[in-house]
């Protein structure tokens, strides 16, 4: 065999086991860079929550930033924003009740949410399923994702969230125009979280 037909024959031989090789190399690794930044997002989660109530465990901050981030990710939301609603409702304080029987972290209705809870796959015990954190970002999310997908717009669907659907359906009925106030809490909210913490 010539050097010239030994080069070409190595050369294709090398090329055949580089492919192999980003081949079997390349989804993993693709899957490692996945998991490292969900890993990071969740981290930096973790200290903004921190930061904004020191009085939760670190069980407590790790389980709310891991649930804000994988709902908020199932449902196409941007979890900065529904972190923005979390503060603009409850300041991140766990027992935080409302006039109206809203509920904890994301200030769920249980008229609401014992609807909701069986299409996030929630078992229903009574109102109190609204104070574990899982469930109750679960189904705050859930009913978030359904508003914006009604109103068919993350500022309706945040008017939506703080009057409830069928007020601003009256609202809008009546050709007024809901208060703003609410809606600009959460996004001035929403900014500063687009300032300080990653994408998606």
């Amino acid at each position: 065999m010539s050097l010239q037909r030994k080069l070409a024959f190595s050369t294709i031989f090398v090329m055949v086991l580089l492919c192999f090789a980003f081949l079997s190399l390349g989804p993993n690794s693709v899957i490692h860079r996945e998991h490292f930044k969900k890993e990071e997002i969740i981290n930096q989660i973790t200290s903004y929550v921190k930061a904004e109530n020191e009085n939760l465990g670190d069980n407590e901050l790790r389980t709310i930033a891991k649930i804000v981030y994988d709902e908020s990710l199932k449902k196409k939301l941007d979890y900065r924003l529904v972190l923005a609603i979390m503060k603009v409702e409850s300041n991140f304080r766990y027992a935080a009740i409302s006039r109206k029987g809203a509920r904890w972290l994301l200030q769920v209705k249980p008229s609401v949410a014992k609807y909701i809870a069986q299409d996030v796959g929630v078992h229903w015990k009574d109102d109190t399923t609204l104070d574990e954190p899982d469930k109750n970002i679960k189904i705050g999310v859930h009913f978030f994702s359904q508003l914006v997908e009604d109103f068919e717009s993350i500022n309706m669907a945040l008017h939506a969230y703080h009057v409830g659907p069928t007020r601003l359906k009256e609202i809008v009925a009546e050709k007024k125009k809901p208060a703003k106030r609410y809606l600009n809490l959460v996004l001035n909210e929403y900014d500063r979280n687009k300032s300080i913490l990653p994408p998606p």
